[in-house]
């Protein structure tokens, strides 16, 4: 066991061959519910779930992060179609300590460590940093610090509500920063040295921070993983899932009113409704950013940004996840909608702001699953990113990475350069600029594109 000390007391990790793991550390308040009316009990907590985070408490002895804790409440979704989502959900657990950190450190004491801070991807309503495919292992060997963060999904998260503060699982996210400013060196890790990566909804929160004012100075570099930095809704098209969810419900569209409401009624009535497909994300998810003049006053991609490096890259068939395993025909569902242009464009304003300090790729090693229909598709690159690919459910004919395992030398490669980036800025290949605008291709031959804007 190794103990390490916070500013709200000691921390008790799990300690293993190569690294120290240490599970479900707070950054922010617990978020109970309170006992709702039909129960007949007095309410004796108010209900945080849709207020802005407030600091962890101060414990009186160790903390025993040595065991994976709760999770934020979402449906947990085993499949997409026929395709195995296991490797990247984790079971739901319940409790209302969720707003945690996951910590992997490793097992030399050399300090200050850099620090890549992940943040999962699943439709801003489901997923977990505890997840399989998240584990972060080879990051430690490598030297660096991983930590993944449990931030408020679904309604309490996301819903856009007139007498609640916008974008509160962003708000979770800075909470997160900032706890970690204050106190990852006790782990060993750099305060100086964060780099903020996340995948699909993840990535959208990463880049997001680039346009959250008050996250600035919390980290110093992003990876925005087949995210869409342009995907930011306006106040009146989110309102449109308030005002359906609330009908569903037979409740007014207001934080107090959603108070009265179950955790588990307000994800299964978010099932039941219709998803606009006249959004940025083409109907893929009913929540994102918004517009906030408080929280996010504009998009990442018209943004002033901070001073901080960028690798930003999609998937070559983003599409194919969608589409394949559920056997759909959507043509407004295609890659370059989703994730392709809104990528390009936050791409080519941080090249114009920062020069030099923007990298860009395109991952292109195509999955056998499903016939090898499934090809460069969302999420695919994951394991190559952690170094994962030995995890079995990720492996068959409807599994992620298909019934034939990718090369070892490619996992590698990847995996390498990722950490790389957090060490130094530079994945290995040169900065994208307007006038060379230099894009990897990753599959197994490793190819520099310069392909027209």
């Amino acid at each position: 066991m190794n103990t390490v000390h916070t500013a709200q007391g000691p921390v008790q990790g799990e300690h293993r061959a190569e690294v120290t793991v240490y599970h479900a550390v707070p950054y922010a308040a617990p978020v109970p519910a309170p006992p709702l009316p039909h129960q007949g009990l007095p309410p004796t907590t108010p209900d945080t779930r849709f207020t802005a985070p407030a600091p962890p408490p101060p414990r009186a002895g160790i903390h025993d992060a040595t065991t994976p804790g709760s999770t934020a409440p979402a449906p947990h979704r085993r499949t997409l179609g026929r395709l195995d989502l296991t490797p990247l959900n984790s079971p739901t657990t319940p409790g209302p300590d969720y707003r945690t950190l996951t910590i992997w450190t490793p097992s030399t004491a050399t300090t200050p460590r850099p620090v890549l801070v992940f943040l999962h991807g699943g439709g801003f309503q489901t997923g977990s940093g505890s997840a399989p495919l998240y584990d972060g292992t080879a990051f430690a060997r490598d030297g660096i610090l991983l930590v993944t963060v449990n931030y408020r999904l679904g309604a309490p998260g996301w819903l856009h509500l007139p007498d609640a503060p916008a974008n509160r699982g962003l708000l979770d996210v800075i909470a997160a920063l900032e706890w970690l400013r204050d106190n990852i060196s006790a782990f060993g890790g750099d305060p100086h040295n964060i780099t903020v990566a996340g995948q699909s909804a993840g990535a959208m929160l990463a880049t997001g921070l680039l346009a959250a004012p008050r996250a600035h100075g919390l980290f110093r570099r992003v990876i925005s993983q087949s995210g869409n930095p342009d995907a930011v809704l306006t106040p009146e098209q989110a309102y449109r899932v308030t005002e359906a969810l609330a009908a569903e419900l037979g409740v007014a569209a207001t934080a107090a009113a959603f108070a009265g409401v179950a955790d588990a009624d307000l994800i299964a009535a978010l099932g039941r409704i219709p998803l606009p497909t006249d959004g940025p994300l083409r109907g893929i998810t009913p929540f994102g950013l918004v517009l906030d003049p408080d929280t996010l006053p504009r998009p990442p991609t018209e943004a002033v940004l901070p001073p901080v490096d960028l690798l930003i890259g999609i998937n070559t068939d983003e599409a194919n996840l969608y589409l394949v395993p559920t056997g759909r025909q959507a043509p407004w569902l295609t890659t370059e909608t989703l994730f392709g242009a809104g990528s390009r464009q936050l791409a080519q304003a941080h090249a114009r702001q920062l020069p030099g300090r923007t990298r860009r790729y395109e991952f292109a090693w195509r999955s056998g699953a499903f016939d090898g229909a499934l090809g460069a598709c969302h999420c695919v690159e994951l394991p190559f990113v952690f170094a994962t690919t030995a995890v079995r459910e990720l492996h068959g004919v409807q599994s992620l990475l298909g019934p034939t395992p990718p090369s070892p030398a490619l996992v590698a490669r990847t995996h390498a350069a990722w950490s790389r980036f957090v060490s130094t800025g530079d994945p290995g290949w040169p900065a994208y600029t307007a006038e060379s605008p230099h894009t990897m291709r990753i599959d197994e031959q490793w190819t520099l594109t310069t392909p027209a804007e």
